[in-house]
Formats: structure tokens, sequence, C-alpha cells
């Protein structure tokens, strides 16, 4: 934790603009743009959640992370290079609402208005279910009460995004994503080892359920498709895609791309390998886990030396800090940049603005808190359908104004507000959530509208031009 708070003082030292506090300068390098989009993204689920489920059902839970691996891989691919190039041209837009108010030439503001509540609203609660994992680590891990959790998590990731904005983040993300996949590898390597080997865990595995080798066992056809779509949230979650926008320049996204992936494959197979690992080594141990999503804990715990699990465990707390960071700065700058200076003083200067910036990291914080004061499971409930919704809203948004010249910012504004409203709905509705995971008819409805709205409507201003200038400039 000192050494976050060190990496946010330098940060503030290098902090001098709105660009700078926002996005880093646009000097992100590929392997901090690489990691700190990993870690921003896998938040506690990665080293508690994942392994929980393998635990839990076997490897019929592994769906969800090849739905996660491919969407990683084609937002990398399809969107990352365009956005850091369009971003650029489209006025050197610094946030995801700013780049399409300036993709579209919206005058009228209704496509910042809209997409800055959506962000403002979606990610309020996001980081308050981070403070609470946050919470309950310091509760669970050390007898501390849940409050004093709350509070020491909150004070440091909020003390090192305040000063030291996109640049603090992203090197703190670093860091972070370093500990993380470490830990990952470390934890079931020496499991292995300790029970003798994957032939002596299948086996193990096999005499006690032979359905937890069956990769389908429980899963219907539906489910399936509803772990794999996944992936189609990456399109639209804009902590992840900013990274995309703050990296020096278009021809590192190559290498980015190539270490994110090779980060997320090599602790993905981590987090599943300790969950179904562990099911073979408390039983033959003779002994039982009483939850399941403590399972990296208890075998760090068990396996290490303090020295050793005190670092497993800052891994959890890495996980849980850059998520909550990176929401953090997001809503900030979406608060400060789409709707402070756009609706309330256009003229503001730089100063004012990262003042204001660092000022609403400290609100945002403080209904965080208040959010996650009781552990309230709404909120919970609420992040899981979170990914949805920013996947509905801004995933079908940002992919088609990045490849359809025709796309216009009535088609775009239909399809956020769509692809969030049916989100929300079907997620309410039990029959259907139980059926098909809300992202998909939320993220085809939300293409569906672009597409009809914007054949319907025409472009405006210099919309058509600039999107000429784009694709000249991915030409080159």
């Amino acid at each position: 934790m000192a050494g976050m708070l060190f990496i946010g003082w330098f940060a503030y030292k290098k902090t001098s603009n709105l660009t700078d506090y926002m996005l880093g300068g646009r000097g992100l390098g590929p392997a901090v743009t690489a990691l700190s989009a990993g870690a921003s993204d896998m938040s506690s689920w990665l080293l508690m959640g994942l392994p929980g489920a393998m635990y839990l059902t076997g490897i019929s839970s592994s769906w969800i992370v090849f739905g996660l691996t491919l969407g990683a891989w084609a937002n990398w691919l399809y969107v990352a290079p365009r956005l850091r190039t369009y971003t650029e041209i489209a006025n050197d837009s610094i946030t995801i609402p700013g780049f399409l108010e300036n993709r579209f030439d919206d005058r009228s503001k209704m496509l910042r208005l809209v997409s800055g509540i959506v962000i403002l609203v979606f990610f309020t609660f996001y980081v308050s279910s981070g403070m609470v994992s946050g919470g309950v680590l310091f509760n669970t891990t050390f007898g501390l009460e849940y409050r004093t959790g709350l509070f020491v998590v909150t004070g440091i990731v909020v003390a090192y995004t305040l000063f030291g904005g996109f640049l603090a983040v992203s090197w703190t993300d670093f860091v972070q994503g370093i500990i993380m996949i470490t830990a990952l590898i470390l934890v079931p390597i020496v499991v292995l080892i300790e029970i003798g080997g994957l032939n002596t865990a299948v086996s193990e595995v096999r005499s006690i359920d032979p359905k937890m080798l069956n990769i389908f066992e429980g899963q219907s056809l539906l489910g399936i498709v509803s772990l794999f779509a996944w992936g189609l949230g990456y399109f639209g979650q804009p902590h992840i895609i900013v990274r995309f926008m703050a990296i020096t320049s278009r021809k590192d996204v190559k290498t980015a791309r190539r270490i994110g992936m090779s980060w997320m494959i090599f602790s993905t197979i981590g987090a599943m390998f300790t969950g179904f690992l562990g099911i073979a080594y408390y039983s033959m141990n003779g002994s039982t886990l009483e939850d399941p999503e403590t399972v990296f804990i208890a075998l760090g715990d068990v396996l290490f030396h303090p020295i050793i699990t005190g670092f497993i465990l800052s891994a959890i707390l890495a996980a849980v800090m850059s998520t909550i960071s990176s929401q953090l700065l997001v809503t900030s700058s979406s608060l400060t940049e789409d709707l402070y200076k756009t609706f309330f003083r256009r003229n503001a200067s730089d100063k004012e603005l990262v003042f204001l910036g660092r000022l609403s990291v400290l609100i945002i914080s403080i209904i965080g808190l208040a959010l996650a004061w009781e552990k309230n499971e709404t909120i919970l409930e609420l992040v899981s359908y979170a990914w949805a919704g920013f996947g509905a809203a801004f995933g079908p948004a940002i992919l088609l104004s990045l490849y359809w010249k025709r796309m216009t910012k009535w088609g775009a504004l239909a399809g956020m507000i769509i692809g969030a409203v049916t989100v929300i709905v079907w997620s309410k509705i039990p029959a259907l959530a139980d059926l098909l995971y809300e992202l998909i008819p939320g993220f085809a409805l939300s293409l569906a509208a672009i597409v009809v709205v914007s054949l319907l409507t025409k472009t405006e201003g210099i919309t058509t031009e600039r999107f000429d200038e784009f694709a000249a400039k991915m030409k080159e």
C-alpha cells in the first residue's frame, strides 16, 4: 500500500493538465497499457469467484473463460488500434462520451449527456461493490471489523487516484497485474507438487464425482451461449477501452495485445487450476472448505510460509484496488469533462478541471462508501448486470462508429438507450434472466437500433469528412 501511494505521488509530479490527468498525456507504453487493461478488468472475481466456481462444479465452469478470452482478444484486435487513431482525429477526445460527440459532430450534446449519465450511474455502484470486496477481504483475513477494512482500502485507492490520476492508476495497475499473475502461477504449481502431479489430481476428482470432468455437465446450449457472450461485453467497458486511447501510438497496440493476452491466458488458467486442484487437495486430506470462493486464500495459507501467504493475499487486494481505481477515474472524467465542462463551464481552465476531477474522485468515493456501508446485496446484484449494461449500451455504438461511415448520432443515441434499457428490464424478469444472459438481447437490439435509425436519418456536420480522414490515417 505504501508502494501504491509512492507511485501516486510520483504520478502527481508528472500531471500538469487535464489530458495528463485523464489519459496520461497519451504516453502509455505497451506493457503498462496491457497489464493496466488486464488488472482493471479482472477484479477479485479472478482470484476468488473463478477458482470458487471450479472448486464447486469442476471444469464446466470454464466456458466463461473461453468467452472472456475471445472477447478480450477481439477487443485488442478490432477496437484498440482504430479507437487510438480516431479519438485523436476527433478533436483529441479524452473520454468515451467525448469521442462519440466528436465522432458524430453532435452539437446538441445529447450523446455526451446520455453516455455520461450511463457511466455515472453504473460505475458509482460498481465502485461500491469493489469497496465491499476490500472490506470483506480484511474482515475474513485479518479479523478486522468490516468497516475498518472498508476505510483502509478506500483511503489508499482514493489517495493515489485522486492525486496521480490516470498515470498513477495505470502504473499501480501494472504492479498489481504482476503480483496477480505471479500468485496465480505459484499456487497451482505448489499444489500440484504437494498432491503428486496432474494425473493424481484427475484420478482423485474422478473418484469424488466423474461429472466434474465433463465440460458439458449442467450446461444447456443457451447456458453455454450465455457464458460465451460475456466476451461481447468487452467492446463497451469504458475502464478498459480508455487504455487503448492512452497508448503512445497505434503501432504499439500489437505488442500490447501480445502482452495483454499472455497475461490473461496465464492468469485465468492459473485461477482455474487453483480451483480444480483444490478439489483433489482437500479430498486427499480428508477436509472440506466451507466457502468455495476462499479456496485460493485457503491453499495459500496452508501450503506456504506466512510471508508468501501475505504476498498471495496482496494479489487479491491488488485485484480489488486496481478495478476500483480505474472505475473511479472513468467516473470522475465523465463527471468533469462530459457533464461539468459541457453543460456548466465551457471555458473552464485545465487547472480548474483537474481540481474538479480530483474533487469528483472524492465525492464518488464517499457515495460508494455510503452504499457499501451495510454490505447491501442489491449492490452486488447490480454489478452482475453492470458488465452487460456497459456492453450493450456502448459495445455496438463503439464498434459501428469505428467501422461504419453511414452511422449517425441518432443511431448511436437510440442504440445506447435501447441497449441499456433492455439489459435492465431483461434482468428484472426472472424467467428471461434464467433463460439467457441479458447482454445478448441488449447487444442485439442495440445493434439493430443503430442500423435502422442510422438508415432513416442523415449524417450531420463534418462527420463524413472526419471518417474519411480517419480511414486514410488507418491505411498509413
